[in-house]
């Protein structure tokens, strides 16, 4: 092609083209729409929490990995590595997104949110209403319950009960809090 890149057909999608430009080593993210290329010698710059960040990793590594051993921030948590738990959910851009399979290289200029960016002092109605139900048992998924819970109270300020229960269920509590868990969403939305 004109950019000196390669073109690649992925199978499956009919008349999927992708063009891979010069100086990238390979795609490492899809949204099931666009690839996103990236230069695999670092993740690059993005802010967390409102604070500019640089991954050192390599652009596949997964923003977890950044966000815990770089950053130091380590509230949000490895829970099964595939994207089916939620323990790891953080914010990309305002919208939700499990941290242990998104790797860093997909989240260059975008802005993350971790569950530290929501206090500094437990006083988020969220984490309050966390505290006054005694949700946690053994704490593990938490934090990506509260950030699931915050996507929701954000787009839906005061669901209904089977609305927190339906959007709550991608995220698996071991410890089975979930009543405690609808509780605690129920009591934010009242008080937010």
């Amino acid at each position: 092609n004109t950019t000196g890149g390669y073109a690649i057909t992925f199978g499956g999608v009919s008349g999927t083209t992708v063009s891979i430009p010069n100086g990238y080593a390979c795609f490492v993210y899809c949204d099931g729409t666009n690839f996103y290329p990236c230069d695999t010698s670092s993740g690059g710059n993005f802010s967390v929490n409102g604070k500019a960040a640089t991954a050192q990793a390599e652009t596949d590594t997964p923003l977890l990995w950044v966000i815990r051993d770089e950053l130091g921030l380590t509230g949000t948590k490895f829970g099964c590595g595939a994207a089916l738990c939620g323990a790891c959910t953080v914010h990309i851009d305002g919208q939700p997104a499990r941290s242990c399979q998104t790797p860093v290289g997909s989240v260059a200029g975008k802005k993350v949110s971790t569950v530290e960016s929501l206090s500094k002092d437990n006083s988020h109605p969220l984490q309050v209403a966390w505290i006054k139900h005694e949700v946690p048992q053994c704490g593990y998924c938490q934090s990506g319950q509260i950030m699931s819970a915050a996507d929701l109270l954000k787009n839906n300020p005061k669901p209904t009960r089977e609305q927190i229960v339906e959007h709550m269920s991608t995220n698996i509590c071991r410890c089975g809090t979930y009543q405690r868990i609808v509780r605690a969403v129920e009591r934010a939305s009242k008080e937010a």
